[in-house]
């Protein structure tokens, strides 16, 4: 049986940009690119009447940046599409803030088209960390190193602990299974419970909470 298409929103306030992305997304199978948005306020705006699967958003845009832009579409879609962000810059602290804000990535804009379709088809097909080396990175540029640990962090269990740490490695839950000799239902479980107790939204995002709080070691 054949999957629907990737739907795909690119949101980036240089038209040229846009349409490179656009004609590297098009020519692949599986992939359709459905709107554009050059502001964030507009990427909002078409990313709630087109509900895309994945939103390549870039970071530094007019009206309202691609953190504040995500945040909205994070924090007021029942079901958001995965969002990845493009960069120049891997170190640049706005990805980190966009991370925390809900996005799934990062892409670098001098990434090749290659990565760029991988990135998109990873973040939408699977549940595994988009480059987790590069999240790792990112952490020991801006976590906190002498914060106390979060109170959540006694409150996992020993497996929960041990899925934590899985994906931070960017392991799938069928790869979590295989390593810890559990079911994938058992797997998502865990996960279900590690967002809960890290009180964030996605795999992502409690994957920075834990190295924000010490649970996970960035250097």
């Amino acid at each position: 049986m054949n999957r629907s298409p990737i739907r795909i929103v690119l949101a980036d306030d240089e038209r040229m940009v846009r349409t490179a992305l656009r004609a590297i997304l098009s020519a692949e199978p599986g992939l359709e690119v459905v709107g554009e948005a050059a502001t964030g306020t507009e990427a909002v705006s078409v990313v709630r009447e087109l509900r895309p699967d994945v939103v390549l958003m870039d970071v530094r845009m007019p009206e309202t940046d691609g953190i504040r832009a995500t945040e909205r579409i994070t924090g007021t879609l029942d079901e958001p599409p995965r969002i990845i962000v493009v960069t120049t810059f891997e170190n640049d602290s706005y990805v980190y803030d966009a991370l925390r804000a809900g996005a799934a990535g990062f892409l670098l804009k001098r990434a090749d088209a290659d990565t760029l379709v991988q990135a998109v088809r990873l973040v939408a097909r699977t549940d595994s960390l988009l480059f987790p080396s590069a999240v790792r990175a990112l952490a020991a540029a801006h976590s906190g190193t002498s914060a106390p640990a979060a109170p959540w962090v006694r409150t996992l269990t020993g497996r929960e602990s041990d899925v934590l740490r899985h994906m931070a490695a960017g392991l799938t839950n069928a790869e979590i299974a295989r390593r810890l000799e559990v079911g994938p239902a058992t797997v998502k479980t865990h996960v279900a419970a590690v967002l809960a107790k890290t009180g964030t939204r996605d795999r992502t995002q409690a994957v920075i909470a834990a190295y924000e709080a010490g649970f996970l070691r960035a250097r």
